[in-house]
């Protein structure tokens, strides 16, 4: 069945049905698989052998795992290069305990609390080809499976107060908001931040602007969800379906100097409004395209207004690794929307599609 623009497969009682094994013995384990359907992708559980780790790797029990847009971009057979392959295990965010480790492996021992990177290859520096050619999700290390064989160099521990479920929105969407406010950005004490919607990448965002002193001002069509940022520590809401011409309402806020930093998530239909927001000499994150990917770069008001603009695509294991201290410190809790068990993992693919939920969405396993 198609929900949207996202296929399933239904059975004759019209549930979200699991093309599964029947047994699941010690030897096996569940995964989901994307097979190909008649528009792009279709959820598939499968019964398939119990990975063992090799000498190099470590093998975890995933506990839970969390979707980005991006993955569900795959499931429609729409991301481009780099996306899935028939076959492939969905997802690139997961969290899980090590149940076993290589022979030349030190970094980890059975029973550590570990999160995978999203990219399994990228530690530290500039990526290279093969670093960013390693990206989780749609492909053998993704990471919708029961358990998972994976490089020790691709694996992260995480803060003693989380959650397997709240660890597992990291690797993705903490990493890319983590890199473009502090990495990229330089994000200080009393800045402001303009945060696109109230998705992954926007309220964790949100949650590390607060925690480091600055004024963060988030734009949203639901003013409940408006609201929920406010008690998150919003300094400013702003309801883009009422005003249209939100750039000014946010420019407002800022007594009209304008944003230091934007976390720029929806492409096409936000990108120049998000500019004339920007402060002179401000950061733009580019991180999505929600509204498309805009073709025209305004050259003239980028040199006009001296700002500079970062294409992100994540980081790597040591920006996680300094997220991960940041979130440690100041007790971060990310919000997690709605959780899904791992048979209704369809149904997490769905609410994502629908765009009605706030922060993250998570399926525990």
């Amino acid at each position: 069945m198609t929900h949207g623009n996202v296929s399933f497969i239904s059975t004759a009682g019209g549930l979200f049905a699991l093309l599964a094994a029947t047994a699941n013995g010690a030897d096996t384990i569940r995964q989901y698989q994307l097979a190909p359907g008649s528009s792009g992708y279709e959820l598939q559980l499968q019964e398939v052998a119990h990975p063992t780790a090799q000498r190099d790797q470590v093998l975890v029990r995933v506990r839970a795992v969390s979707l980005n847009r991006r993955d569900l971009s795959m499931l429609n057979g729409q991301y481009g290069p780099g996306g899935a392959a028939a076959n492939g295990v969905p997802l690139s965010d997961g969290a899980g305990e090590v149940i076993a480790v290589g022979a030349n492996v030190t970094r980890f021992e059975v029973g550590d609390r570990v999160a995978g990177t999203f990219f399994e290859r990228w530690v530290d520096g500039a990526p290279a080809a093969e670093a960013l050619g390693s990206a989780r999700g749609g492909n053998a290390a993704g990471m919708l499976t029961e358990v998972i064989a994976t490089d020790a160099n691709g694996l992260v521990k995480i803060p003693d107060h989380l959650s397997f479920e709240e660890a597992a929105t990291l690797p993705c969407a903490g990493v890319t908001a983590w890199v473009a406010l502090f990495e990229r950005g330089g994000l200080q004490a009393g800045d402001f931040v303009l945060l696109e919607g109230t998705g992954g990448v926007s309220v964790l965002g949100l949650q590390l602007a607060v925690a480091a002193g600055a004024k963060p001002i988030i734009t949203s069509s639901s003013d409940e969800k408006l609201a929920r940022a406010k008690q998150l520590g919003a300094f400013g809401t702003v309801n883009y379906r009422k005003n249209p011409e939100w750039q000014r309402e946010v420019r407002a806020l800022t007594g009209d100097d304008g944003v230091e930093h934007v976390l720029e998530v929806g492409g096409r239909d936000t990108l120049p409004r998000a500019l004339e927001a920007l402060a002179y000499g401000g950061h733009m994150a580019l991180i999505g395209g929600l509204s498309g990917f805009a073709s025209d770069v305004p050259v003239g008001g980028l040199m006009g207004r001296g700002v500079s603009v970062t294409g992100i695509y994540v980081g790597s294991r040591a920006h996680f690794e300094a997220l991960n201290e940041f979130i440690a410190e100041h007790r971060i809790r990310p919000v997690v929307d709605r959780v899904f068990d791992f048979e209704q993992a369809p149904a997490a693919f769905e609410l994502m599609d629908s765009g009605d939920f706030f922060g993250k969405i998570v399926i525990r396993l």
